[in-house]
């Protein structure tokens, strides 16, 4: 005797499930009736809540303000603060020759004295990795800098122009004597992102 086969349906996918508490219709216009009255259309639902918790009044959970919300399409922004603005990646500089990307630096020397330094200031080109000038001071200053780029300039023949200087955003890096100097020579500079 041959058995049949039936297919049962599984009935906890057809259930249809209201929960008791949902909010009504009601409840929730007057949700976003507060979301966007005068006092409260730059707050968020975090904001919202427990101003209303305060006074004694009870509508709705935070999250029941952000569902409701979101349904309606209004928590996008909602804050005085200015829109956020999309960020592109900055260009990335690239070197395919010598001299034509340098980097710099001020690097602290320690001497035999607890606390006293003797600064380092080095330039290498990115390309070709070599160390185009270097000097030893006992402080930092933009015009040490300078002078440094000055003298790096004319003993590797660099055209206006040909050279993009990169270099962290230290004071000496941004000093009024050095961005005037490397104006002069006609090199641009790049700083890093803050």
């Amino acid at each position: 005797m041959a058995k049949t086969e039936t297919l049962s349906v599984d009935g906890r996918t057809q259930r249809q499930f209201t929960p008791s508490h949902k909010l009504s219709d009601e409840e929730r216009a007057e949700i976003l009736a507060i979301a966007n009255s005068d006092e409260f259309k730059d707050c968020t639902p975090h904001q919202i809540v427990p101003i209303l918790a305060e006074r004694g009044q009870y509508i709705a959970s935070e999250s029941s303000f952000y569902r409701v919300l979101r349904e309606a399409n209004q928590l996008s922004h909602r804050h005085t603060s200015r829109t956020p603005s999309s960020r592109s990646k900055p260009k990335a500089l690239t070197a395919t020759s010598p001299n034509q990307i340098y980097t710099w630096d001020i690097t602290y020397l320690a001497t035999q004295v607890k606390g006293q330094f003797f600064y380092l200031y080095l330039f290498m080109d990115i390309f070709s990795r070599k160390i185009v000038g270097w000097q030893v001071y006992q402080e930092e200053s933009s015009q040490y800098a300078a002078d440094v780029i000055t003298d790096i300039c004319q003993r590797e023949c660099i055209q206006r122009e040909q050279v993009v200087l990169h270099s962290d955003n230290g004071s000496p890096m941004k000093g009024a004597t050095m961005l005037a100097t490397l104006q002069k020579l006609g090199v641009a500079t790049s700083l890093s992102r803050r």
